[in-house]
């Protein structure tokens, strides 16, 4: 088990963040954040340097909806994330401790677990609960403490990134690494993120069995990017499984610009379902397809990667064989623009630093999302066109939807005042929303980390 900084000397801890990756400014605030968790353990850490982990939220660039489907997406790291503590105990009590308010979660570590739907600790209890199932009962618990820089619920993969950083500690807690089972089927990060993504939907991978997870139907995109992220770089995946396809490097000319709509982006209730209901239609699409052709493609993104596929086909094939096709035409043709039409010409406009085509062609995504996927709000729409209306070479929103956060990309100089301009434009627009609404600064970052 790995040691970790001294979180008691902001500067060590600042410096090992630069070291990864991170800005001077991003670092510091961070380190201060470690601290706070730190704190948080109190009399638990006794003499022991506690381990520690940084676990970064994200930005998907490109690639609505399309990981569990099998398609692409092209996403960063951000500077924004979890900053966790953690001590081993003597066996199996766990207890969690948010920084930020003092609350505190206590269990027993095993495989009966009751994670609280609706709380946060939903998220680190189903990674507890899956983990000793699939590791065994016997795992030891201990203390862990975090504080967050993440706006929850707003589309940066805040409740991925816990998932994360709760597998990283636990892990870390248990020398899981040497696991026979870890060994075999969780060596790189990639398949790590795999995992990931079916412990937070509650799928089986591998040998390592199903369990309820938080009550989404999703991919694990987000994993992917938290894992596999590189400092300056925006990442292209493909998933089911998960697998690198190329980088390319943002010129340091240019920032993220993230407005956050104060329109929560919750998983749950209302808006689980809604999230989940794209889901399901991408899986009745491709089921509807195998039916009528008698073709064994696993998912949309197998079945449109074969070299005599065919929209029209696809077509008839819905109406043939789902007694309500129009949705999952739809929904079809939603997977379509943005994996097979959208995200290639995007990746070679970024190549070829021809903004005005990428401009275009996120523009593009951001009109398929509302029109054809469906999972737009006023405010997103809204900041998307104000952006790019105030300069911004392209903006769209991104995450799960119905709410949360939208990106623009903007020339490092003019960032601060554009992210003024358009903060002001949406509070104008939206002034009940403005109180909820942030808009900060962000660069591609580095994956997660141990300290």
């Amino acid at each position: 088990m790995k040691t970790a900084t001294d979180l008691s000397d902001p500067a060590a801890t600042a410096d090992r963040l630069m070291a990864a990756g991170h800005t001077e400014a991003a670092a510091q605030r961070l380190a201060t954040h470690f601290a706070r968790a730190r704190a948080a353990l109190g009399d638990a850490a006794g003499a022991a340097a506690p381990i520690a982990f940084f676990v970064p939220g994200r930005i998907e660039v490109l690639g609505k909806h399309t990981d569990y489907a099998g398609g692409s997406s092209v996403t960063c790291a951000t500077e924004r994330g979890f900053c966790v503590v953690a001590v081993p105990g003597p066996d199996r009590p766990l207890r969690i401790t948010r920084a930020a308010t003092g609350e505190t979660v206590e269990t027993v570590v095993g495989p009966d677990v009751e994670p609280p739907v609706g709380h946060w600790a939903n998220y680190p209890l189903t990674v507890v609960r899956r983990l000793a199932r699939n590791f065994g009962g016997a795992l030891r618990g201990g203390a862990i403490a975090f504080s967050s820089t993440l706006p929850p619920a707003a589309g940066m993969s805040s409740s991925s990134a816990m998932v994360v950083a709760f597998f990283l500690v636990l892990r870390a807690l248990n020398d899981l690494t040497e696991h026979p089972l870890h060994r075999a089927h969780l060596q790189s990060p990639e398949a790590v993120a795999q995992y990931l993504g079916a412990v937070e939907s509650g799928q089986p991978f591998g040998p390592l069995a199903a369990q309820d997870g938080v009550g989404t139907f999703g991919g694990s995109e987000d994993h992917t990017a938290i894992l596999c992220a590189a400092p300056g770089e925006l990442r292209r995946f493909r998933y089911c499984p998960v697998r690198f396809e190329e980088a390319v490097s943002l010129p340091p000319g240019f920032r993220f610009v993230v407005g956050v709509s104060g329109v929560t982006a919750e998983k749950t209730g209302a808006a689980q379902e809604r999230y989940n209901r794209a889901s399901r239609r991408a899986q009745a699409t491709i089921e509807a397809w195998r039916a009528s052709t008698g073709r064994d493609d696993p998912h949309l993104g197998a079945a449109m990667a074969a070299p005599d596929f065919s929209f029209e086909a696809l077509r008839a094939a819905l109406r043939a064989s789902a007694p309500d096709p129009d949705p999952l035409i739809q929904r079809a043709e939603h997977f379509f623009v943005e994996n097979q039409e959208v995200i290639p010409a995007a990746v070679t406009a970024l190549r070829t630093e021809d903004w005005a085509a990428f401009g275009d062609v996120v523009d593009r995504s951001q009109r398929a999302a509302a029109e054809l996927l469906g999972n737009q709000v006023p405010e997103t729409n809204f900041l998307a066109r104000a952006a790019r209306k105030h300069g911004a070479v392209a903006a769209s929103s991104f995450g799960a939807g119905f709410g949360g956060a939208v990106w623009a990309l903007v020339g490092r100089d003019e960032a601060d005042a554009f992210r003024e301009k358009w903060a002001a434009a949406y509070a104008n627009a939206f002034p009940d929303r403005a109180d909820g609404a942030r808009f900060f600064i962000e660069r591609p970052g580095p994956a997660a980390l141990a300290l």
